[in-house]
């Protein structure tokens, strides 16, 4: 367990961070006086956490709020560092276990649950089938990359990755601008604010090394990962391509397979769910108004159940 970590003013008014193993804990400085449980956030590829109103969403419920940005990410991006990259999805893995000792000791009576999106839903669902999911009781998915839609950048050969991930683990494979990013950013005349050093709106390189970490994670869940708690699966109810002239990019996923999140959803476990949610986008958090409100209103009420005294743990 983590004894101590030394908080300091984060980014984010209102919020302060600390370092765990290779990553960045974050907290809300105002939580509940008594909390109903604690929240801990895991990003996505190309992402950190600044979505507050998702913090503020929770505090509101009740729940105390963490996030924590993983090697190579956000605020603990390092100067050398191939942004955003691994070669095997367990290194998000063992970041993820610091931050979630790292919370369980500074509240070790509270039910912990994670919430994760995209590649990271993907890492977290993966490390909390290897490693044993407690302390953890509750796991929900905003949008799990379980599978990349036809359309994707990346077309090539699953004979062919390994052989380049293993010439040369750097090399890219594909590389282009996040479409995603750069209409959500403010500094564009999109609906958010955060910091394009980030989140990039240029995007970040697909690699050989992490492409194929990906997939081999992929395949894990597609066999079935048998957790046994309740998990929430999230997803937008259509998916559309990630192009300029796609009209409907703020009400349509334009990153993953949502079909694949609903497919494989079931082999999550026995307790798992999915929510599916109207004119939502990627990130469900970043949707407009009123399926942002869905999304939050469902999740609230998913840890209400999970979380609450007396639930099957």
């Amino acid at each position: 367990m983590t004894s101590h970590l030394e908080f300091s003013p984060d980014v984010l008014p209102g919020y302060e961070a600390a370092p765990v193993a290779q990553g960045t804990l974050v907290r809300r400085v105002a939580q509940p006086a008594t909390p109903r449980g604690a929240v801990l956030h895991l990003h996505g590829h190309n992402d950190y956490f600044f979505q507050t109103h998702l913090a503020d969403a929770l505090a509101d419920a009740g729940y105390a709020f963490f996030a924590v940005d993983v090697r190579r990410c956000g605020r603990s991006l390092r100067e050398g560092d191939l942004p955003h990259y691994f070669d095997d999805i367990s290194e998000q893995g063992e970041d993820l276990a610091a931050a979630i000792d790292a919370v369980s000791s500074l509240m070790p009576d509270a039910p912990l649950a994670i919430h994760a999106h995209s590649t990271g839903g993907l890492a977290a669902a993966v490390h909390l089938a290897a490693q044993g999911t407690a302390p953890v009781r509750a796991l929900v998915l905003d949008s799990p990359w379980f599978g990349s839609p036809a359309t994707w950048r990346t077309r090539i050969s699953p004979a062919v990755l390994p052989v380049i991930a293993r010439r040369d683990p750097h090399a890219v494979v594909s590389e282009g601008r996040s479409l995603n990013a750069t209409r959500l950013l403010d500094l564009n005349g999109g609906p958010w604010h955060f910091d394009p050093a980030w989140k990039r709106p240029e995007g970040v390189p697909a690699r050989a090394a992490w492409l194929l970490a990906v997939a081999r994670a992929q395949r894990t869940v597609a066999r079935g990962l048998d957790l046994d708690i309740p998990v929430l699966a999230a997803r937008a109810a259509a998916g559309g391509p990630e192009s300029l002239d796609n009209p409907d990019h703020m009400r349509q996923d334009t990153v993953v397979d949502v079909r694949a999140i609903s497919r494989l959803a079931p082999r999550l476990g026995p307790r798992a769910e999915v929510l599916v949610v109207p004119d939502g986008i990627h990130d469900l958090c970043l949707s407009d108004d009123a399926p942002r409100r869905l999304y939050l209103d469902a999740v609230t009420g998913f840890l209400d159940s999970a979380l609450a005294p007396g639930a099957r743990p």
